[in-house]
């Protein structure tokens, strides 16, 4: 009964968040009043908008194996910095939330690939993002996972605006039953180029630490995790399959 519920739930949130990708958009929060900033209120938006497209696993560090794949439906909501700037801009929100279709898939050597598709409810906006990962140790019993991830993310939809992040990151994990605990830290690069005003593209980079949970329960996979990435926080959930 348990593990009938666990399925229902795990394809109903799937099914929500596929629905938010192909449903239309009332795009009541779009940035499209770029040429009201000036250059600095212009950098802090591209540093909000870097830490929250920024590639979010959410998921631990050991490797998947060859048959291994992590699949889920996810939510991430990031709490803005400089929502003032936001609102200037076109986008009357305190934090971006964005739905997400999350894949990992394993391969062999300890590699790992994985990507994901994003989009917000209210404005047109877009991502996506690519990672691939590799387990310098693969855990054990007696011994935790370390990865390093290098992963890519490109915001779309936004007319007045293009903008991609690149990351590097370190995960440590260590599995206790169902359990297990995360946690890492690394380097986000950002570029954000306008097409409004007279304003000039930026790059921003920062710093990133995150901690999260995944818990496996057999036919349902459930992680949590924080992220804090420049001077932005994000919390992300994900409920999925992970084998």
């Amino acid at each position: 009964m348990i593990k009938h519920s666990s399925l229902r739930l795990c394809a109903a949130a799937t099914f929500t968040a596929s629905a938010l990708f192909s449903a239309p958009v009332i795009a009541a929060n779009n940035i499209d009043q770029l040429q009201k900033l000036n250059q600095a209120e212009f950098a802090s938006l591209a540093n909000d908008m870097s830490s929250a497209i920024s590639y979010k696993a959410v998921a631990p560090g050991a490797p998947l194996g060859l048959i291994g794949f992590d699949l889920g439906a996810e939510l991430s909501v990031t709490k803005l910095s400089n929502s003032a700037v936001w609102r200037k801009a076109g986008a009357n929100i305190s934090s971006l939330a964005m739905p997400k279709i999350h894949l990992h898939k394993g391969l062999p050597m300890n590699f790992d690939i994985g990507g994901f598709l994003a989009a917000t409810p209210d404005s047109d906006m877009k991502i996506l993002g690519v990672e691939a990962r590799y387990a310098i140790l693969a855990g054990g019993i007696a011994e935790p996972a370390v990865s390093v991830r290098a992963a890519a993310t490109r915001l779309s939809g936004v007319t007045q605006l293009e903008q991609d992040t690149r990351s590097l990151e370190l995960t440590i994990s260590k599995g206790f039953l169902v359990f297990t605990p995360y946690a890492g830290l690394g380097r986000v690069w950002g570029k954000a180029t306008p097409s409004a005003g007279t304003l000039h593209r930026v790059s921003p980079s920062m710093n990133k630490v995150f901690a999260g949970l995944n818990t496996n329960l057999g036919l349902v996979n459930i992680a949590g995790e924080f992220d804090r990435t420049g001077d932005s926080n994000t919390f992300s959930a994900k409920v999925g399959f992970r084998w």
